[in-house]
């Protein structure tokens, strides 16, 4: 028999107290299970297009595909309880206990089997009857999805789970509690979030992210304004969001959104720029250009958002963001295609390597690509990959005293910054200490 595996959100359910409904009342409680079912489970599974595994007697396993479903369908079932047991004295109401899990599964026959469907059943016997528990993984995930708030119920050893699992409980009816916003800096303040991709191919995906990154560091190099790191902003990619949201939870007054379209030789930038206390659009603008000329399209940008801020912005504060490491456009795509990889979760650092490799062979002095090569080969040594660790050390070495090199000859947009792990870029030994931070 084949077996797959997949990732999928797991939902298990039972009957609080079934025994004894059982043998207090055994035909009516199956006959009130019997119509749970046919009137409340199976139309909340279909609707948030579950899959129901199988049925255990007292109790049932959904597969869903989202786990957003996988809560919806939880919560709306656990709502709607209160109906069903109108009427009903309380030693006869079917009370239902629910636990939730993402985890990888194996799908072998139509059955569902592996450690993500375990924990979920584990979860399940936490629940109060009437409430949902849920995995830690499945309360950060649903984070900002779901107007459901969650109690904290700590690490808990569950049987025949190896790991401690972290558990929280569904607070049903009740809203989340909204973090107060945070307060405006004294300074003009930006965010800049992750731009549309609309070059119709996801690949392109690195060069929109790119392009984003370089107008954050344009305006970071502008001495009066305030910038949202890219870490930050970036929690927003693939999110239809509220700029005033995005505003309160970054302290930023204005939010800078836009898209790239990639095609052959060209490249548009569009950029919109919102004042995230109002919502009011302040600027909206359209560049056009060849690759030859996307830096100039980079800077054009900054400069234009810069100018509306504050339109007493002397040219020469954004005129220091026209440097660039590198003019070799070659070489500045197989970086940003590096490090797109680099930071996947399906990364494999000899990859990554190979590429920055080939924009150094194109650009030798070319300061991020070296110093990206450099954490490639500490990757390599620190997840066990490398096949040659003393040659991998020497080079990763090599390539960060090359990036401090480079660091010291140009204004450019990164840095180097000294740590006390990793590989020494000063010695031969199986220390580096250096780090980069772009």
């Amino acid at each position: 028999m084949t077996q797959t595996r997949r990732l999928a959100a797991i939902l298990a359910a039972d009957v609080a107290g079934y025994s004894r409904l059982i043998g207090a009342d055994e035909g009516g409680t199956l006959d009130r299970l019997r119509a749970l079912r046919r009137e409340l489970l199976d139309p909340k599974i279909a609707e948030h297009r579950g899959r129901l595994v199988k049925t255990t007697g007292d109790g049932l396993l959904v597969e869903f595909g989202s786990l957003v479903d996988a809560l919806r369908c939880a919560v709306e079932v656990q709502s709607e309880m209160t109906g069903h047991n109108t009427g009903v004295p309380p030693n006869k109401r079917i009370e239902l206990r629910i636990g939730i899990n993402v985890g990888d599964i194996v799908v072998e026959g139509g059955d569902i089997f592996g450690d993500g469907v375990n924990v979920a059943a584990r979860l399940e016997g936490l629940a109060e009857p009437g409430g949902i528990c849920v995995s830690a993984r499945v309360q950060e995930d649903a984070a900002g999805k779901l107007d459901l708030a969650f109690e904290d119920i700590g690490e808990q050893q569950l049987k025949n789970i190896a790991r401690p699992v972290r558990v929280f409980g569904a607070v049903i009816g009740q809203k989340p509690v909204p973090e107060p916003a945070l307060a405006l800096p004294d300074k003009p303040s930006i965010a800049v979030l992750p731009f549309a991709n609309m070059s119709g191919d996801a690949e392109q995906e690195y060069f929109a992210d790119g392009m984003v990154e370089e107008i954050i560091t344009a305006l970071s190099r502008i001495r009066w304004l305030f910038v949202i790191a890219r870490n930050s902003s970036f929690t927003y990619k693939g999110q239809a969001v509220d700029v005033k949201q995005v505003g309160r939870e970054l302290g930023v007054r204005y939010v800078l959104e836009g898209s790239v379209r990639k095609a052959g030789n060209r490249v548009r930038i569009t950029g919109q720029l919102i004042d995230a206390t109002t919502g009011a659009h302040l600027w909206a603008d359209r560049f056009d250009g060849s690759l030859e000329d996307v830096f100039d399209l980079q800077d054009k940008v900054a400069s234009s958002v810069a100018g509306v801020i504050e339109p007493a912005l002397q040219a020469a504060e954004t005129a220091c963001s026209a440097n660039r490491p590198t003019t070799d456009l070659t070489a500045y795509d197989l970086y940003l295609r590096a490090y797109a990889m680099s930071l996947s979760s399906a990364a494999r650092f000899p990859d990554p390597l190979g590429l920055v490799e080939q924009a150094i062979a194109r650009d030798p002095r070319y300061g991020p690509a070296l110093a990206w090569a450099a954490i490639c080969c500490f990757r390599l040594l620190l997840d066990g990959r490398s096949e040659d660790r003393d040659a991998d050390r020497l080079k990763g070495a090599d390539f960060a005293r090359r990036a401090w090199k480079s660091l010291a000859t140009t204004r450019a947009s990164w840095r180097i910054l000294p740590t006390r792990s990793g590989i020494s870029a000063r010695t031969s030994a199986p220390r580096w200490h250096w780090s980069i931070a772009r």
